[in-house]
């Protein structure tokens, strides 16, 4: 049984709630538009032992009872660190969107990008923008994330970035799903931005995007508690 979740959906501004049971979640991969900039990225894992994708995009398929709305999250061992993605949701009335942490595990990556989507949970913030509203100023949405380092626990930002470094969700979703569509009830994670100072776990993460032009903001914070990975 898929997990349902319970989102404030907002619509010409005003928010209702929404319950929601995702059928498929998918992660899409390798989705920036600068391509010369991606090549850089690939040297950069292939030196970490992380192999080249098949493809680009690259879809994973991720079981969607990993999907959570919680504010505290357990992961196995130290090696893990969350990054913000904008993710669309498909609902009977059109397409949603809302923001999401793709959680990986950064050890296992190195010997499989799949297995290491699959064993960390995936979160999303609970509050979703009807896109129909977001169609004329989509390359202007702003994604960040912040993460706590450091002795003092100083919080520090993680990630910046507009769509506009993202493939369009028309394209992600054709290269998916074809000229179909998102079959209703799936969730897809958009992609991601590079992190300023390289990928490093922390016991805090948090999320946000931006719409500069309704002036509104979609926000998640959640703690992390690494489980002793006993051999």
């Amino acid at each position: 049984m898929h997990p349902q979740l319970t989102f404030h959906r907002f619509s010409n501004l005003a928010p209702n709630a929404f319950d929601f049971r995702p059928r498929q979640l998918v992660l899409a991969g390798w989705t920036g538009r600068d391509r010369e900039a991606m090549e850089l990225h690939l040297r950069d894992l292939e030196a970490q032992g992380i192999k080249r994708p098949s493809a680009m995009p690259l879809y994973y398929r991720v079981a969607a009872g990993r999907l959570t709305q919680d504010t505290e999250v357990q992961v196995l061992g130290p090696h893990t660190s969350g990054e913000v993605e904008p993710v669309l949701f498909s609902m009977r009335d059109g397409l949603w969107l809302g923001v999401g942490s793709d959680h990986t595990d950064r050890k296992l990556e190195t010997h499989s990008v799949a297995a290491s989507k699959q064993i960390c949970p995936k979160v999303v913030a609970g509050s979703l923008w009807d896109c129909r509203e977001l169609a004329e100023h989509w390359d202007q949405l702003i994604l960040r994330s912040y993460i706590i380092e450091g002795a003092g626990g100083d919080r520090v930002l993680y990630q910046e970035g507009t769509f506009a470094h993202i493939l369009p969700p028309a394209e992600l979703i054709t290269g998916y799903a074809g000229w179909a569509g998102l079959p209703v009830g799936t969730v897809m994670y958009c992609g991601t931005l590079p992190a300023k100072g390289g990928i490093r776990p922390s016991s805090h993460f948090e999320m946000e995007l931006e719409d500069p032009v309704l002036k509104r903001k979609l926000t998640h914070a959640y703690s992390v508690e690494a489980l002793p990975a006993v051999e």
